[in-house]
């Protein structure tokens, strides 16, 4: 575009800036102007989205239609539908008669719908509906209206994300998605940052009637540097609040970093509210942990039956075969190209299956041969074992018979609420508190 025609329609809509993020979209909204398709426009919130749909209404051949920008984000979910597409007399409760919306006001025109990302995913189907046929049905009627409306959508949301978490409608998206135009952030738009500066204190200068400020070239560097999350929104209330509050009309760095916000990320943890305000109580994280360790009861008492009687079928098989031997073993020929296995060629190298440790002592296929086992070891597993086991299941059953108890006492008494509470069946209680004399 030409650079004249581009001042000529900064001038017109009171744009500054010179950064190329910013010439391009105005250079692009320009050149979609004249046709019917969808813009969307995607930028932070602040950065000034407003401006390019007016330039494109404004340059259309629908410019001597209605225009009409929409914040879908402040209308409430239950009423947006109406708002948009109308409603018949009667529909919901307060239509004390027929509304046209404005889809039918503003046929021939143009709509802006702000904040588009916040539709209610009801709403985007008919939104859909309207972008792919021109067709829609009023709130609480049956005719099929007609509509010939340009949409201009806008939003701060990353759609994509949208689309993946099923927020959006990811054919509504690449409908409105015909021609994308990205506003660049206030940090990005690098010296447009003190033009924009100089804009708003020359316009708190004339309305208040008070002395223009101006930055030193040290607060220069700090506007540019600074990431400005608010973007251009923030910028200007910055600006107004040092014209304002500021003795000075020439603001030095000590001055700016008064009104800008610190950069620098909470450390802080948040508090939890304290009930009562005594001291926090660990009650229900203990409760947690009896309900976890009571379900998990039956697992580990499974776990170690099976383990036992494993163990016990691998005694009876050393027994066996220390007994009878193997008299006519059948070789295994050469299997050094298994997981590096080099020693081992022939199974018959092993005379007697007891000299064979248990399977947990086994590291490496090579041991096979020479493995003996440790009688002193196997001697005090079989004598700890038991020992370990009733421990655990002594204090199982403490915690069993605490848990139950809280329960009861939860439930006033109540054995059928807090069988529910346990996710246990009434009958496992009645066994518990029997068994517990509770």
């Amino acid at each position: 575009m030409d650079t004249s025609e581009l001042q000529k329609i900064k001038q017109r809509y009171n744009i500054v800036g010179n950064s190329d993020g910013l010439n391009h979209a105005l250079d692009v909204a320009l050149q979609v102007a004249p046709t019917d398709l969808s813009v969307l426009i995607i930028g932070e919130s602040g950065v000034g989205k407003e401006i390019i749909p007016r330039v494109i209404h404004d340059n259309s051949p629908r410019r001597r239609e209605k225009y009409f920008a929409i914040n879908c984000g402040s209308i409430p979910e239950g009423t947006i539908d109406s708002e948009l597409f109308g409603h018949e007399k009667g529909s919901f409760t307060g239509a004390i008669g027929e509304s046209e919306g404005y889809f039918g006001i503003a046929n021939k025109g143009t709509i802006f719908l702000d904040e588009v990302g916040e539709l209610p995913i009801q709403t985007q189907a008919r939104l859909l509906r309207v972008l792919e046929t021109g067709e829609y049905i009023r709130v609480g009627g049956t005719e099929i209206r007609k509509t010939d409306v340009r949409i201009v959508a806008a939003t701060n949301v990353n759609m994509r994300k949208a689309v993946s978490e099923g927020r959006f409608r990811e054919d509504l998206y690449y409908r409105l998605n015909t021609i994308p135009i990205q506003m660049p952030a206030l940090r990005e738009r690098g010296n447009d940052i003190l033009l924009l500066f100089r804009l708003f204190a020359m316009q708190m200068a004339e309305k208040y009637r008070l002395p223009k400020i101006t930055l030193t070239d040290e607060a220069k560097e700090i506007m540019l540097k600074y990431k400005w999350p608010g973007n251009v929104r923030q910028l200007k209330n910055i600006t107004e609040q040092m014209s304002v509050l500021s003795r000075e009309r020439e603001i030095g760095v000590d001055t700016l970093l008064q009104f800008i916000p610190k950069d620098e990320e909470s450390t802080q943890l948040a508090t939890i509210p304290q009930q009562g305000g005594g001291n926090h109580s660990y009650e229900n994280e203990r409760e947690l942990l009896y309900k976890i360790l009571y379900e998990l009861r039956g697992n580990v008492s499974d776990l170690k039956r099976e383990m036992n009687s494993l163990r016990k079928q691998l005694d009876d098989a050393r027994q066996l075969s220390g007994a009878q031997g193997f008299s006519h073993p059948q070789p295994i020929r050469d299997v050094s190209g298994i997981n590096g296995v080099s020693s081992i060629r022939d199974i018959s190298d092993i005379r007697d299956i007891s000299d064979v440790p248990s399977v947990r002592d086994i590291s490496d296929i090579q041991d096979l041969a020479h493995a003996k086992p440790d009688p002193q070891v196997i001697e005090a597993e079989e004598i700890k074992e038991p020992e370990e086991e009733e421990d655990a299941s002594l204090n199982l059953n403490d915690l069993s018979r605490q848990m139950i108890e809280r329960a009861l006492e939860r439930n006033n008494g109540n054995r059928k609420k807090a069988a529910e509470e346990l996710g246990i069946s009434d009958r496992t209680l009645y066994r518990k508190i029997k068994k517990y004399g509770l």
